[in-house]
């Protein structure tokens, strides 16, 4: 069991190690916080913390740095998020202000918040399946190219580009409109995509070549309503991890992989646990079952106008844990508080 000044040890060794990259030693605790105990003291009570494995000895005769297990208590004990500054909060909003459709914002947001920690970040797209399809539009580009965009009521504007073996006059292309929308607005994009199947599954020996071409942009839209049931992440700021490589006992190779496959990160921060504030974090060994057991990631919660979904930073165990929190806790509030204002406005 950890005593409230061992809690208060801890809470300065891992402060001091993020901020210098040193052991830290009982001499320096004393130098630089106010314990009011003697050296021989924080000697004790550094000796417990490592008795319980919170901390531990990188050399023979050195300071001490924290362990995964030390990295989680500290999290787990934090009292309050260290707030952001003025500077900061204002540097999120004009970053993300003027910002187009979401897909634009979420970029916006992941360069922001990479600013802001110099780690990775990593926003996770909401899950649109029971969004509705509010337009679809059709416009003939020559040449056998057409370019479908779908747009539903959570402000997700999305284009395809098709190739079509006709060119249509603006009577066939009014047709197409009509019974694109009759099979999907207003309909949940699940239910749309069982339309289209019903209406491709549909079999027509006969069919004239202006009905094979309508089939091909029917599929074009289905396959764009697919990729809105299929999570996936935007990220920024791979560079971070070979700034802090020096952080990372063995090679950042994992990492730099689970952010090309974006698998591995998706399963991971949706199996995060979150707390009461709808932050998580996910620290060193807790994420070996990803194969990212010398990294971190902090994520907070975002409402996408009633889906919810994550967005986060992933780094070394050695991070600032507090300034990360609140970084992404804030960038999520201002994220949900600009999607539910889009969402008001329309």
């Amino acid at each position: 069991m950890v005593s409230e000044r061992g809690l208060e040890v801890l809470r300065a060794i891992v402060q001091d190690y993020v901020d210098t990259r040193e052991p830290v030693g009982s001499k320096t605790i004393v130098e630089r916080h106010a314990f009011g105990v003697s050296a021989a003291t924080i000697r004790n009570d550094m000796a417990l913390l490592e008795d319980e494995e919170l901390i531990t000895a990188p050399h023979t005769s050195s300071g001490r740095v924290p362990t995964d297990k030390g990295y989680r208590v500290f999290v787990d004990h934090l009292a309050e998020l260290r707030p952001l500054s003025s500077a900061q909060r204002s540097a999120i909003s004009a970053f993300l202000e003027g910002s187009g459709d979401l897909d634009d914002v979420l970029a916006r947001t992941v360069r922001a918040l990479t600013r802001l920690t110099g780690q990775v970040a990593i926003v996770q797209y909401p899950s649109f399946a029971r969004a509705n399809v509010t337009h679809v539009e059709l416009v003939q580009l020559g040449g056998g190219r057409m370019l479908v965009i779908v747009v539903t009521d959570t402000g997700r504007v999305s284009q395809r580009l098709t190739f079509v073996r006709d060119e249509f006059d603006d009577a066939d292309l009014a047709r197409i409109r009509a019974e694109l929308g009759t099979l999907l607005v207003g309909r949940p994009v699940r239910e749309g995509l069982q339309r289209i199947a019903d209406r491709l599954g549909t079999e027509r020996p006969h069919a004239a070549a202006h009905e094979v071409a309508t089939d091909e942009i029917v599929k074009a839209v289905a396959e764009e309503l697919e990729e809105f049931r299929q999570d996936k992440l935007v990220m920024a700021g791979s560079a971070n991890l070979a700034r802090s490589e020096a952080d990372f006992r063995g090679s950042i190779y994992p990492l730099l992989e689970a952010i090309e496959e974006q698998v591995t990160l998706l399963r991971l921060m949706g199996e995060m646990v979150t707390d009461a504030h709808g932050l998580s974090a996910s620290i060193g060994r807790e994420n070996e079952p990803f194969g990212l057991a010398e990294a971190s990631v902090v994520a907070s919660d975002y409402d996408a106008t009633g889906s919810r979904a994550r967005v986060g930073v992933m780094g070394p165990t050695r991070m600032d844990y507090p300034t990360n929190l609140a970084a992404v806790r804030a960038v999520a509030r201002y994220l949900t508080r600009m999607l539910e204002e889009d969402e008001s406005s329309r």
